[in-house]
């Protein structure tokens, strides 16, 4: 019987709490996540979709681990392979590969960095740290750490304080994007007053955050290149509330959330700097506050820090954050799960936050390997928030580049060019030249967030006309369209086709109309082109599901 959905898919690409009381903690944290999964299905139970076939398991689980579908010839393999416990067996291939860090490198980049200019620490230095680091599998807490507490005197660990450095150590832009990336809430709205809407967003709570690092500036100067981060020995935020009509003006010590106050301890007069201010000299003040602002949101006494590590790690693999949005934690807007969001980051900061271990975990679990096609054949807003089916997930601009490369065999023409035992670091240099202008059209612009999908005119066009995706359907040595024009059998090259750029095998249906189509055309190439171009410009293609 035919996939609906397939056809569905293709023909729009063709036409343009408290733990459970049976749960141990013997048991691995991937059965207590199905645990408290079911437990929220309720009444909706017989909406509840099926595991995932091995095909749509294999795309979404290279997507999610790797940032790019697998070649025919890894597609072929799993989907062969009679082992019962082969989904296991590849997670932890995937999560071994260098390819991993990779894509993980790139994850983070752009939750760090949001696309910023490279004014202060060059991209290779950077992109290296991230590397290096998440291919060690440095702890998360240790990562953010470094980002927020680096000065970038140092040469060795500069990169480290690009996070900082490129956005000029801005007091207010640096307090809402530390609000927002590692406390899961968004307190632009604070700045002013406390927050109209939000009960717990308090003006003091924006400032008390400031405080670390109002007395920090880049030295000597923010238009330099060059420039580190030093710190003056005085200095005291203070605010007044734009609705206080007697304007009172108020302060705060630095503080993270609820967590404790820091006051600094009397220094003798005279005695205020370490290394005091002169020409061409770098001060070094005797009480350092910026030096207080990494372990105060990283530290064991503020829980929003592993609470919103957990759940931006549980939407990139899930697709929606147990809190949703990820930004906007309060009391308001609960998780939808809160006892499995607490146990998530109670496991993380025990295994000492351990990324790799928490994506294994999540990828093992029954409702990570859900199927993304709902029942009813209708989805509503309690399919997505109890995870009745896999959400679907538009791909990023990374993990669209890298596929379109996989998908029509320019990857498989470098490899072959390169040698089999090509390194990753190689490959990934010869690779990333051809997917930087379509990761360029398809990113969001610098600054914000890449959340969600939006489609613009400039994207439509880029994926119609553009002759860096035009030019990737020509044959190549190796490459899809040469491997097809090797076929004399039309269903035999269909079959390949699919498999190259969607990663399953093509109904009967689809293979009866594109061998159709294939068989009726006067110019070959030019139609296995056509499908291939077809499949790419795809719903299907587009996300991951």
């Amino acid at each position: 019987m035919h996939n609906p959905r397939c056809i569905r898919w293709i023909f729009l690409g063709l036409t343009v709490l408290l733990y459970p009381a049976v749960s141990s903690a013997a048991e691995s944290l991937n059965s207590r996540i199905d645990q408290f999964i079911t437990e929220g299905y309720g009444k909706f139970k017989q909406e509840v979709s099926p595991r995932s076939d091995d095909a749509e398991f294999l795309r979404r689980i290279y997507l999610d681990l790797l940032g790019r579908i697998p070649s025919t010839a890894e597609a072929r393999a799993f989907l062969e392979d009679r082992h019962p416990r082969k989904r296991e067996r590849l997670i932890d291939r995937l999560l071994a590969k260098p390819e991993h860090a990779r894509h993980l490198q790139q994850v983070f980049d752009v939750l760090f960095l949001e696309r910023r200019a490279d004014e202060k620490v060059p991209r290779a230095a950077w992109e290296e740290f991230l590397l290096q680091s998440l291919a060690a599998n440095k702890p998360y807490d240790q990562l953010v750490r470094e980002l927020l507490s680096t000065d970038g005197a140092d040469p060795k660990t500069r990169p480290a304080a690009k996070f900082l450095l490129e956005r000029n150590l801005e007091p207010v832009l640096l307090t809402r994007d530390i609000s927002r990336i590692f406390l899961g809430r968004n307190l632009q709205c604070a700045q002013c007053h406390d927050h109209p809407l939000v009960d717990d967003y308090k003006q003091e709570d924006f400032y008390s955050i400031q405080a670390f690092y109002n007395r920090a500036f880049l030295y000597p100067n923010a238009q330099t290149a060059t420039a580190v981060i030093a710190e003056k020995a005085e200095g005291e935020v203070s605010f007044v509330s734009a609705f206080d009509p007697k304007k009172t003006q108020k302060s705060s010590p630095p503080r993270v959330l609820m967590g404790r106050s820091f006051k600094d301890p009397k220094v003798e007069k005279g005695k205020e700097y370490k290394v005091a201010p002169a020409k061409d000299v770098k001060p070094i003040p005797a009480v350092s506050r910026f030096a207080k602002l990494a372990p105060a949101i990283t530290g064991s006494d503020n829980p929003a820090f592993a609470r919103t590590a957990v759940n931006r790690i549980w939407a990139q693999l899930m697709g929606r954050g147990l809190i949703h949005p990820l930004d906007f934690d309060h009391s308001g807007n609960p998780p939808s799960h809160p006892q499995l969001l607490e146990m998530l980051a109670e496991e993380f900061e025990a295994k000492q936050f351990d990324v790799r271990w928490l994506i294994r975990e999540i990828t093992l679990s029954e409702s990570y390997q859900r199927s993304s096609e709902c029942k009813s054949g209708t989805l509503s807003p309690d399919h997505l928030d109890r995870y009745l089916v896999a959400n679907l997930k538009p791909l990023s601009p990374e993990q669209l580049a890298y596929s379109t490369l996989q998908a029509t065999g320019f990857t498989d023409t470098v490899k072959a060019s390169l040698g089999a035992e090509v390194a990753e670091p190689v490959l990934h240099g010869k690779l990333a030249p051809n997917a930087t202008p379509i990761i360029r059209i398809f990113a969001a612009l610098p600054g914000e967030p890449q959340d969600g999908f939006a489609s613009t005119l400039d994207q439509t066009l880029f994926v119609k006309h553009n002759g860096s995706v035009r030019n990737l359907l020509n044959a190549q040595p190796n490459n899809l369209l040469d491997r097809c024009l090797k076929m004399p059998d039309n269903s035999a090259a269909t079959e390949e086709i699919f498999l190259a750029v969607l990663t399953r095998y093509p109904t009967a249906a689809e293979r009866a109309a594109i061998v159709h189509y294939l068989t009726s055309s006067k110019e070959r190439s030019v139609a296995f082109s056509d499908v291939i171009w077809s499949l790419l410009a795809s719903n299907e293609f587009r996300f991951n599901h």
